[in-house]
């Protein structure tokens, strides 16, 4: 391949460039950004959070020294590596980590520490593995932009990536060349065959990660971070529910709340995966944000800790009338004395017909019904991405979306929409500051969600919502349906609960109480998932590319194909001459 600088546009990204041919030859996605800015914010807070733990741990185990000392208990080399069923199920789900990393990457000292007597070994920058590189940006961005980061893996299975990935290596300097090796491989195999060696492991394919999960989990090392992407929306939104389950073991539905839905979708599988090598997930962030859905998860080895994962996972129940919803949870526990067993949920939480329309209900799931996001994590992040605004491109997205992710509430699975209420019930809309008020005014508990501008997250069950809807009714009266409607069967019932519209003073969150930002439109028009790497770009790209773009790329194919054709034409002529 040429190397000549003309033939490549070179692209700048935060700190790293890279040059892209002008051929459609290795993927580069521009709307990524926001993709890799959250990925970068996320792991500047997990090394401090491995450092914090580690120091944590430290500290712990000095003040435990004397105890042993004056007990006259010989020290015993297995102290200094507790075990993982002990330690990953403490409170925190933090602690236990038996690999640790060095804040310092300069230091190259291998030389053994000793602590109270003990001998402990340095500890390492954390090692990435960048599954499925392309051009490498990720990678390059990690190396040159997260201080204390340490070696990084960067796999491709494609000779034309690994080659451009090597590329940018080169052009981004010793930093980079220091720091990030790339290698041609299945990512799948790579990660079998190094179980346990990377503090995090990244995942971002082209589509669905259902195929590269049950090597992930085994490559990463207890407590040690997986981020993951999955951009086939189509699928875990419940446009193809069979697809669905054949991927990731779950039946999507089609609720206003499906971006949420699948998020939980992948965090279920994620978790299935992980079970089957004694190992659970501890999610600290999920995000929706463009045309994919990303989580950042822990990843911890514990039998005992494992069996919890019933109670984490629910089915849902939506009425096909009114579209309430409702959670089954898989397990339940029962405590008696210091014992606990686990047994099977309890069922069913719905009869046959919805108990508000009389409609029949569509079954969904299962899903990640625990907490999707760590609020503590959420506002370190927040607060680093704010005190190095300058350092990422998409800061005014990146930082919208986790402002509105502090303000959910962690323990409601889905939500409603307003909209979607009023338009069952054909009636006006309240506004959403006198609805939250409504909930809270009846004692309940209501946030905004990160996934939907009008979703309403809340802990009230769905014949509280329905009063409060009746209510509305009644001082703003609706036109006469027929009576087998959902809504007319919903409006004939009489309220038991009489609202309160009274303006509540916690109805707004935080950001709309300062006027900041939460959901900013697009920067550009087209923003959204571009062209496969070596797919030839007809004028069916238009909705990705844009209409300017794509007549630009036929121009220059059509060119291309002008210049081989009288080409051929030449070497045809001189051929004939050349005859006797």
């Amino acid at each position: 391949m040429s190397t000549d600088l003309n033939d490549y546009t070179i692209i700048k990204e935060g700190e790293a460039e890279i040059l892209m041919h002008a051929k459609n030859e290795v993927f580069f996605n521009k709307t990524q950004v926001n993709n890799r800015d959250m990925s970068i914010a996320v792991l500047r807070t997990f090394i401090s959070r491995r450092k914090q733990e580690d120091e944590a741990l430290l500290s712990k185990r000095n003040k435990s020294a004397p105890k042993a000392l004056d007990k006259n208990v010989p020290y015993s080399g297995v102290e200094d590596k507790p075990a993982d069923s002990d330690m990953n199920i403490e409170k925190s789900n933090e602690q236990g980590i038996e690999e640790k990393f060095n804040d310092d990457p300069c230091t190259t000292s291998e030389e053994p520490v000793k602590i109270e007597g003990k001998v402990r070994g340095e500890l390492k920058p954390p090692r990435v593995l960048e599954a499925l590189s392309a051009s490498g940006l990720r990678a390059l961005r990690y190396a040159r932009e997260v201080k204390g980061i340490g070696q990084i893996v960067a796999l491709d299975n494609d000779k034309g990536a690994v080659e451009a990935c090597q590329r940018n290596i080169k052009f981004n300097g010793s930093v980079a060349c220091s720091k990030v090796e790339s290698h041609l491989a299945d990512a799948r195999v790579y990660m079998l065959t190094h179980p346990k060696e990377f503090d995090v492991v990244d995942l971002d394919p082209y589509g669905s990660p259902s195929v590269f999960l049950d090597s992930a989990v085994q490559s990463v090392v207890d407590g040690g971070m997986l981020m993951c992407t999955a951009t086939d929306m189509a699928v875990l939104c419940g446009g193809t529910g069979e697809v669905c389950y054949s991927k990731y073991g779950s039946y999507p539905l089609k609720g206003k709340y499906c971006h949420e839905m699948a998020l939980r979708i992948l965090l279920a599988c994620i978790e299935s995966h992980a079970n089957r090598y004694k190992r659970y997930i501890v999610p600290v962030l999920s995000v929706q944000m463009d045309f994919y859905v990303r989580v950042f998860v822990r990843v911890y080895s514990s039998a005992s800790a494992m069996k919890n994962t019933p109670l984490k996972l629910s089915y849902v129940y939506q009425c096909t009338g009114c579209d309430s919803f409702h959670l089954q949870s898989l397990g339940r526990t029962v405590s008696k004395n210091t014992s606990v067993r686990y047994l099977p949920g309890f069922a069913p939480i719905v009869p046959q017909e919805c108990s508000d329309c009389g409609k029949k209900f569509n079954m969904g799931g299962p899903i990640w019904s625990a907490p999707i996001h760590d609020q503590d994590w959420v506002t370190n992040i927040l607060a680093d991405v704010k005190s190095m605004k300058d350092f990422y491109p998409a800061y005014e997205r990146i930082s919208a979306v986790l402002t509105t992710i502090s303000e959910e509430l962690p323990d409601v699975p889905l939500f409603l929409s307003l909209h979607n209420l009023c338009a069952t019930l054909k009636c006006t809309s309240p506004s959403a500051v006198i609805f939250r008020s409504a909930v809270i005014n009846a004692g309940y508990r209501i946030s905004g969600t990160h996934v939907n501008p009008l979703g309403l997250k809340s802990d009230a069950p769905m014949d509280v919502i329905w009063d409060i809807m009746r209510c509305w009714v009644k001082n703003h009266p609706v036109k006469a349906q027929p009576a087998d409607q959902p809504g007319s069967v919903i409006l004939a019932k009489e309220p038991v609960l009489q609202a309160n519209f009274a303006r509540a003073v916690a109805s707004l969150s935080k950001a709309q109480a300062k006027k900041v930002a939460r959901f900013l439109p697009n920067p550009e028009r087209h923003w959204g998932p571009k062209v496969r790497a070596g797919r030839q770009i007809t004028s069916k790209h238009i909705s990705l590319l844009g209409e300017d773009a794509v007549n630009g790329c036929l121009n220059d194919q059509d060119s291309e194909r002008d210049a081989k054709r009288q080409k051929t034409e030449k070497s045809d002529d001189d051929d004939a001459i050349a005859e006797p």
